[in-house]
């Protein structure tokens, strides 16, 4: 409980959208109460920035990859073999499948 109350509370993204399409539903409310035809436009237009925005909103594939991270420098670290431990049927028809974790040392020989 402790921990809850010294870190700082995050505004949730979806009541902020709840905001957002409640006031977009007063606005068009109130463009169909001066004319059925500004209502009508209001929507096409609102409808036409909403897909204009979401086509904006694009993942900058042009961004540099992360440097490659460095192997474990220590004396014993993890190496996956071939042999699987335990293979865990997903939802719907997808398997998980886990490998056997090998601890290596570095005097130890490669198997490989």
């Amino acid at each position: 409980m402790a921990a809850r109350e010294d870190s700082p509370e995050e505004p949730s993204r979806a009541a902020g959208a709840c905001v957002l399409v409640a006031l977009a539903a007063v606005v068009v409310a109130l463009a169909f109460a001066v004319d059925e035809a500004a209502g009508i436009l209001t929507l096409v237009v609102g409808g036409a920035v909403a897909l204009w925005r979401s086509a904006r909103r694009m993942p900058d594939s042009s961004a540099t990859p992360p440097p490659p991270s460095e192997p474990p420098s220590g004396e014993v670290y993890a190496r996956e073999t071939t042999r699987v431990r335990e293979v865990r049927q997903g939802p719907g028809e997808g398997l998980t499948i886990f490998p056997v974790v090998e601890l290596v040392t570095d005097s130890a020989p490669d198997d490989e």
